[in-house]
């Protein structure tokens, strides 16, 4: 085992686990245009969706031009309030996707929070 010099931490980014979900309305939006484009490790693009009329704090996942639906409800609230105060230290990627399961649980997603200095 090597021991990392101080230098050699700082130069490598910090990112913390924040959360993990299925992509809720995959089936609604562009998730099934896009399946088969979608790969483990693909970067994601978050959104407040501020015209929402069904969550005031929906926060929209696209892939390149396709938008493959939203956070669920239930883990929108934290990530919402950090889009909104324009935090860009948030990394979000694809961490599972199982063409099998059921169309709204086809594809995982976890959000790092990535250290801005």
């Amino acid at each position: 085992m090597t021991l990392q010099t101080e230098q050699e931490k700082k130069s490598r980014p910090e990112k913390e686990h924040l959360c993990h979900f299925d992509i809720a309305g995959f089936t609604y939006y562009d998730g099934p245009e896009a399946f088969e484009k979608l790969k483990i490790g693909t970067t994601l693009q978050l959104k407040i969706d501020p015209d929402n009329k069904f969550d005031a704090r929906a926060v929209a996942i696209y892939f390149n031009e396709f938008k493959l639906g939203f956070i669920p409800r239930n883990e929108n609230r934290i990530i919402f309030k950090l889009l909104k105060v324009k935090f860009t230290g948030l990394e979000t990627r694809i961490q599972r996707i199982d063409p099998c399961a059921h169309p709204e649980n086809q594809v995982g997603v976890i959000v790092h929070l990535k250290s801005t200095i």
